[in-house]
Parts: structure tokens; sequence; C-alpha cells
């Protein structure tokens, strides 16, 4: 496994995290599953587990507590608020008065009396940036946090939240959680260049895209994934971003099997290649996943098959770029962009 710092923290951590959001519900993992992944993950070298308060409705952020039990001080643990977790409309987003609440609800659920990264899951364009890095910053003073980070956040809110902080006199942002693979490259454009303007260290989310590099989905097979079972829309062939998607992974199967890699070696590889990312957030659902994902840690891709991607995959495009979670909220809502 191999070790980076984590922004500018000092923290070390994994190049592979374990993301936890299949444990529970989601990915039908049971607590005995779940254990088992995170005991073979911190055996193989992974020191920080991600998770959400939302991922389950807490049943995540419960069966990782269970899991750590006993072994607190030797992870890197970290979780996310401001997903709805029910139907009151106070119960999300990134006022003062949510994240207070919420986080105590965090920690409760884990079983800690910290997290070492907060991070907000998404931005909140109805809060203001002082008021979520106030609420934050005390948060981290009075020590039930080290640190704090952003989710999917656009590039422009990012450069915002460290202004506002400067500004306010506030502690900021140590770290993006942004979504990056193979097959989905646009924040390479504009958020990655802010996050190493700003020293940010970047935790990339879902870098085998749903499962389509994991080297289960190919030409003439029948897509089964657990993913494509909770969002068929994202792999129905007939739709052209779905095709194109799979035309790209066929000619990347072909650039993995030429240099002797699987397909999630590849995909781990490209991401944890950019000099921005500090570690992609692998989301094994079983024991299977998490060895086929692990093979990855130490897989260093030569420049001719970075090359090689580049030329089937342009650096900055992606290839489905309506399933972004950045989107301006004026894009989304008509009455926004109305006078």
């Amino acid at each position: 496994m191999q070790y980076r710092t984590l922004g500018r923290t000092g923290v070390q951590v994994s190049t592979l995290v374990l993301g936890a959001m299949n444990f529970g519900a989601i990915g039908r993992t049971t607590q005995d599953e779940a254990t088992a992944i995170v005991d073979a993950a911190l055996e193989a070298g992974i020191n920080l587990i991600d998770t959400a308060d939302m991922y389950g409705k807490g049943e995540s952020e419960e069966m990782v507590g269970k899991a750590i039990a006993g072994r607190r001080d030797d992870i890197v643990l970290a979780t996310k608020a401001s997903m709805p977790m029910d139907g009151e409309r106070n119960h999300q987003g990134s006022s003062r008065r949510w994240l207070v609440t919420e986080l105590d609800n965090s920690l409760r659920r884990l079983g800690v009396d910290h997290v070492d990264l907060y991070q907000i899951h998404r931005w909140d364009p109805s809060t203001s940036d002082e008021e979520t890095l106030s609420a934050l910053t005390d948060l981290q003073r009075s020590g039930k946090i080290r640190y704090f980070g952003s989710s999917t956040f656009p590039a422009y809110r990012l450069v915002q939240a460290q202004w506002a902080a400067r500004d306010g006199r506030l502690s900021r942002y140590v770290t993006e959680q942004p979504s990056y693979s193979i097959l989905q490259r646009g924040i390479e454009t504009h958020v990655l260049p802010v996050t190493e303007q700003y020293g940010l260290g970047v935790l990339a989310w879902s870098p085998l895209a749903s499962g389509w590099l994991s080297g289960a989905i190919r030409e003439g097979r029948d897509v089964t994934t657990n993913r494509s079972t909770l969002m068929p829309e994202r792999f129905d062939t007939t739709i052209p971003s779905n095709r194109a998607r799979l035309d790209a992974v066929e000619q990347l199967a072909d650039v993995a099997d030429q240099a002797g890699l699987t397909m999630i070696q590849l995909a781990l590889g490209f991401v944890t290649a950019h000099p921005a990312v500090t570690s992609a957030i692998i989301g094994p659902r079983t024991l299977d996943h998490l060895h086929a994902q692990l093979a990855a840690a130490d897989t260093t891709l030569p420049a001719d098959v970075l090359d090689a991607v580049d030329a089937i995959v342009p650096p900055g495009l992606d290839l489905a770029p309506h399933e972004k979670f950045d989107t301006p909220p004026s894009l989304l809502d008509p009455s926004l962009r109305r006078r």
C-alpha cells in the first residue's frame, strides 16, 4: 500500500480508501460481512474509512462503528452530512442548526467521540459559506472533528469558500471529494486545478464509474451488477451516453490486456496517477470485490498506458455529463433563471 499526505494536514493516508456506502441495505451487506471487509482492508494497509450519515439513513455509520470498535486510534475516520435524512425540511443542508445536531447523531452511531474528517456532502445553495464554516470551525475547536472538507463542490464554490474562510478568519476546507474516473474526467478542467492551487487533499469517489470499469460490463454480456439493478437507466446501452461508455470500455479493455493489467488496476491506477489526487475511494460490497480492488494498491501506470487512455477518453471529457452532481441549481430549476 502507498501513502500520501492529505492536503496540507500532515496526516498520512492510504492511496486506496475504504468507502462504506454499500454497508447495509444499499449493498445488502450484513454486519459480519462489513466487519470482515474492514478487517481485510486494515490488514492490507488501508487506514482511511469514509462513510456518510445518509448511507442507509445512518445504517452504514452504525456498521462502521461496530467494525472498528477497539481500534479507533489506528484509523482516519471520515463521514459526511447535508443530504436529506428524512422528510423534515431542516434535517438537511449545511446550516449551523443542522450540522451541530447531525454531527452528534453521527458520533453516536459511530460510537466515537470525534471524527477525523467531517465533510459537507453537497454544496447547499441556501446557506452562506460563513454560516457553514463558522459552525465547522466551532465543532473543530470543541474537539468533535479534527478537519473538515467538501464533497462534489463546483470549482467556483471551492474558491468562494476559501475566500470566506480567509475573510472571516475561520478554519477552511482541507479536502474535496469529487467524482472522478477514466469515463468522467470533467474535473480535470476546473476542480483539480483549484484543489492544487489551494493545497486541498482529493479523495476521488466512483473511480470504477459505478461498475463500468470493474471488468464485469462488456459488449455482449447482460449487465447484472448491483448498481445496474438500482439504477437501470445508467446502463441501458440504447442511450447514447451509455453506448459511448461501452465503446470506451471495450477499447480500454484492450489497453489493460496489452499492459498485463485488470480493468480495475487500470481504472484505479489512472485515478491515483493524477498529481492532484490523494486517494481513490473503493466501495466493495463483498470480500471478493475488496481483494480485486486491493490488487491495484501498488499499480503505477507507465506513460504509454496513460497516453493510450487519453486517446480513448480525452482529458477533461465527461462521457455522461448529465450524471454530474455539481451542476449549478439554475440549470436544473427553470424558476431560478427567470425574472
